[in-house]
């Protein structure tokens, strides 16, 4: 099994450096890659403190691992933090996150990668967040006899460490220090695979998104954009999501609308005011009349979090797509969410929607229709906007408990 997933590394990275040559965000993953165990080994050259390693796929991974790394610093100063990425879109974004002392891109899960960079990081334990398992560096801390942990992990049958297949990968987590897990199928999923080191601690995002609510910033553009009217927030949209938000637009003029596209490329940026086209983007906002402007195109990234304090309605994207964004932003200012049908792997999703917060829509006249019945039954939208921040209050805490494990290994 070793061999085939080796193959399935080697021929990834292959693809990568073919699509390099057309996608910039390919370009990106490869470019960040080059040298960097050389750079690594430069940088630790002269560090004599305790490192700990969190890795993160992602931006939205990174949000999750967030609380911790904080924690971390605000009570051990002189620990270091040694964050890698996977993909551009987190590495790119936080890539000078004030608060991580090394951050770099993930060499390629190779034997050889993996051997170097245990032995030239030795973290006191390795953080790896929700779905990110590298075997080689998997193994290589196990030989070293570093302690690996996983948070925010959730597990489903369907999954290949539970197939018949499935032992090769099944052992590497058996040589797991701890996994901190999102709910009670996934402690018991694991268990009956002979995994007793796990709790259920919930998820960590619920403890930044809290954060975020307490320490969330006025917008004077939105403001002003808003201007006492109810507002609709499309949040890490994609096209699918945004021609839906074009019905409801047509058929609730008087509702202000907030795109806040996943893709801020110039071309999907075009593509979305030639969508709406009584648009403005908000880069060109601050010197325009906005009172009577309908629709607000955000075309830059990392202020989506802050943006729901105004909103009153969030549809959350990419749940036509492989999976919808974060609904926890919006949740935790209360208010009613609306998602597309690929909800599945996400706990809270299925918790909001048992809730009754979230709705999952198909189209513009599902998403209308629901829209309609909140703006005409207040008391109906208040319960709602109520049930969703007590969602999110209730589930405040992975990080402390996270957090107590780590202090036992250092």
């Amino acid at each position: 099994m070793r061999v085939i997933y080796s193959f399935g590394v080697f021929f990834y990275g292959l693809l990568i450096r073919l699509a390099s040559l057309w996608n910039a965000k390919a370009k990106l993953w490869l470019i960040g890659r080059k040298d960097v165990l050389s750079r690594i080994e430069n940088d630790l050259k002269n560090n004599d403190s305790n490192i700990v390693w969190i890795h993160s796929a992602s931006l939205g991974e990174f949000e999750q691992g967030r609380p911790l790394i904080e924690s971390l610093k605000q009570k051990y100063p002189e620990l270091k933090i040694f964050l890698t990425f996977f993909s551009p879109s987190g590495y790119e974004i936080r890539k000078d996150y004030p608060l991580a002392d090394y951050i770099y891109y993930l060499p390629e899960d190779t034997v050889s990668n993996a051997r170097q960079f245990v032995k030239l990081v030795t973290p006191q334990i390795a953080v790896f967040i929700k779905y990110e398992y590298w075997y080689n560096y998997m193994n290589e801390l196990n030989n070293a006899e570093i302690p690996q942990i996983f948070i925010s992990g959730i597990f489903r049958p369907k999954q290949p460490f539970f197939k018949f297949y499935g032992g090769w990968f099944l052992n590497h987590l058996k040589n797991v220090e701890h996994f901190f897990v999102q709910n009670e199928d996934s402690v018991q999923l694991l268990k009956k695979s002979g995994i007793d080191s796990v709790s259920k601690s919930g998820d960590t995002r619920f403890d930044r998104v809290a954060e975020i609510t307490a320490k969330v910033e006025a917008n004077a553009i939105v403001e002003e954009f808003k201007n006492d009217r109810k507002l609709f927030l499309g949040g890490s949209t994609w096209s699918p999501d945004e021609q839906i938000i074009k019905g409801l637009h047509v058929q609730q003029p008087g509702l202000k609308i907030i795109i806040a596209p996943h893709l801020i490329d110039e071309n999907h940026i075009q593509q979305i005011e030639e969508l709406f086209p009584n648009s403005i983007r908000y880069s060109k906002a601050k010197d325009a009349s906005l009172k009577e402007i309908p629709v607000l195109i955000i075309d830059n990234m990392g202020m989506l979090s802050s943006l729901y304090q105004y909103a009153n309605f969030a549809m959350i994207g990419g749940g036509f797509g492989v999976g919808i964004h974060n609904t926890l932003e919006a949740a935790t200012f209360g208010m009613p969410i609306f998602i597309g049908p690929n909800y599945q792997k996400f706990q809270e999703a299925k918790d909001l929607l048992r809730l009754g917060v979230v709705n999952v829509v198909h189209d513009a006249a599902e998403l209308n229709q629901a829209v309609s019945v909140l703006l005409d039954d207040v008391e109906k939208w208040n319960t709602i906007a109520l049930q969703s921040k007590q969602y999110v209050e209730s589930n405040i805490g992975a990080t402390q408990m996270i957090l107590e494990f780590i202090e036992n290994q250092l």
